[in-house]
């Protein structure tokens, strides 16, 4: 099954694209260029045997994470299994809610492991786990909602910050969530972290029971779903300013718990128009610009 992965460059010349399945990468490298070619190289020959690694153990994934369950043998696997684990004995998760940013970090480690880079990242589907060298940087755009091209913001990261994971979910993503946050963005220290959190921080944006929410049972819209036959959001209405202040300010004391606890640095969280911003975005600036490329890192 390894040939049914896609690899190839983008016609930029410089980013380089892989696909398997549910499974979408953008990868980007910087230093000379021949630590760029081999950097590329190994990311791809890592990267054809990932899908397949985790199907191998993909009920295992599936199934709701327990402290005294037994670890999985894959290293994908593994990285998603520690990112989930700090919530096993309060909320339902399962690895699955890391296995975005837990597959940017394995082609990522994969590649500086091999190569001599000044920067680079691995960005799927917007969780994105970075490499910075001394003093180099990157500017991350913040989405306002997943489902569009627009930023609410941009963070300058440095390599003196510990942040090297991004990751933004929420019910108009390409997951399902438990809450109604148009959009919750967290930088952490990995991105598998990163991403387990937002799921957290997400499901915490909520008002149970308001008629102008839509749920619908995660079995109902993808049979095998990890949700099971939990209830996830399928529509949103208009909600009052004190519903809308109301839900951010749930997500906003989870987000806190978090970063007290050192899981997450910082946390925006978006819901129709309005923000919470939990924690300090180093360099930050909030903007309202509409951008036409889906890509939420640049120089």
């Amino acid at each position: 099954m390894k040939g049914r992965a896609q690899i190839r460059l983008l016609p930029d010349r410089r980013r380089l694209h892989l696909h398997d399945g549910p499974i979408d990468l953008v990868v980007e490298a910087f230093g000379p260029p021949r630590e760029i070619e081999l950097a590329y190289q190994v990311a791809g020959a890592r990267f054809v045997t990932v899908l397949d690694e985790l199907c191998d153990e993909l009920s295992y994934l599936r199934r709701a994470c327990l402290p005294e369950a037994a670890w999985p043998h894959g290293s994908v696997a593994r990285r998603m299994v520690a990112a989930v684990m700090p919530y096993a004995t309060q909320y339902f998760i399962t690895p699955m809610a890391a296995v975005a940013g837990a597959v940017a970090e394995e082609i990522l480690a994969t590649m500086v492991s091999a190569a001599d880079l000044s920067r680079a990242y691995v960005n799927d589907g917007g969780d994105i786990a970075l490499h910075l060298s001394a003093r180099e940087t990157f500017v991350i755009g913040m989405a306002e909602r997943p489902d569009r091209p627009s930023l609410f913001g941009t963070t300058t990261l440095n390599a003196a910050e510990p942040v090297r994971g991004i990751a933004t979910s929420g019910w108009r993503g390409r997951s399902f969530s438990l809450g109604i946050a148009d959009a919750v963005t967290v930088l952490a220290d990995r991105a598998a972290t990163a991403d387990a959190a937002a799921t957290i921080i997400a499901n915490a944006v909520d008002l149970r029971g308001h008629p102008a929410i839509v749920r619908v049972p995660a079995c109902e819209l993808a049979p095998d779903s990890d949700l099971g036959d939990r209830a996830v959001t399928q529509a949103v209405g208009e909600l009052t300013f004190e519903e809308v202040n109301q839900s951010l300010n749930q997500g906003a004391v989870t987000a806190e718990l978090l970063r007290k606890t050192g899981l997450i640095r910082s946390a925006a969280l978006c819901l129709q128009g309005e923000t919470r911003v939990v924690g300090i975005l180093v360099e930050s600036r909030m903007v309202a610009t509409a951008v036409r490329e889906r890509g939420l890192l640049h120089a």
